[in-house]
């Protein structure tokens, strides 16, 4: 297995990550992971998303791991709808390079990752499935408060929101997480493979919404409800061999790899 660093330009953003390949021939199936929305500061104990695609490289697949505008190591600031471009200009890194076999390129996204994945793969059919885990149906925390000036001070006080003057208007910036609604865009999937993934214990976004995007999505489709899990389905490693699996199966992958 070997990594690379990767930065792309995005809005005149960088937006950083790193891809993992395995030893083997290519070109290889590929996924593209993508984050959710930051509750808070990272777990300095959880290895995150790099141990993720280690574990998918193992696999026999090419990984791409990357943190959208306003997380990690990328410039910029916490904004759904630049999300949805950071993604397209990931899948159009993966589309150029000669490791990554077009036909199989999968998108895995988590929270409101697996929301931006669901509406850019509606518009792209380079994506040839989709992994949505604990994705919500629409982002209904917006409605939800009274001062729309306390999300963004909330996002301000985790370093998702890093300068002064943004957004320059609360309501633009509001009504991009409306726009991005799964529920508006998941029959669009179809006929492309899609798995949905919800814990039937989570915390943040509740499993009804996994039941109304299956409901709404065209074939073929699957769900997987795992018993006892919570929002965090990338730390839950059930519900993760259950997305391997899947995605191993649509690339036809029928083993994993020794890496070299």
């Amino acid at each position: 297995m070997s990594e690379k660093a990767v930065t792309l330009k995005v809005d005149g953003l960088d937006i950083v990550g790193q891809l993992y390949l395995p030893g083997d021939r290519i070109p290889y199936p590929t996924i593209c992971v993508c984050h959710g929305i930051p509750s808070g500061s990272p777990d300095p104990g959880d290895r995150g998303y790099p141990e993720l695609a280690e574990r998918i490289c193992h696999e026999g697949f090419a990984a791409l791991i990357f943190n959208f505008r306003g997380t990690g190591a990328s410039g910029g600031n916490l904004d759904i709808l630049g999300w949805t471009r950071d993604l397209k200009a990931a899948i159009d890194y993966l589309w150029a390079l000669p490791e990554v076999d077009r036909s199989r390129l999968s998108l895995l996204g988590f929270s409101g990752g697996a929301a931006v994945s669901l509406y850019v793969a509606s518009q792209d059919d380079r994506v040839s499935c989709v992994v949505a885990c604990a994705c919500p149906a629409e982002f209904t925390f917006i409605t939800k408060v009274n001062e729309p000036q306390s999300i963004v001070d909330h996002f301000r006080s985790i370093g998702a929101i890093r300068d002064k003057d943004f957004p320059h208007s609360i309501q633009d910036w509001l009504s991009g997480f409306k726009q991005v609604s799964p529920i508006k865009y998941v029959a669009e999937i179809a006929p492309r493979p899609l798995l949905l993934v919800h814990g039937n214990q989570d915390e943040t976004v509740e499993v009804s919404d996994a039941h109304r995007l299956y409901a709404q999505a065209g074939e073929p489709k699957q769900i997987i409800i795992v018993e006892g899990a919570g929002h965090g389905l990338r730390q839950n490693d059930k519900a993760m061999a259950a997305v391997i699996g899947w995605l191993k199966s649509q690339a036809k992958i029928s083993h994993g790899i020794g890496i070299n």
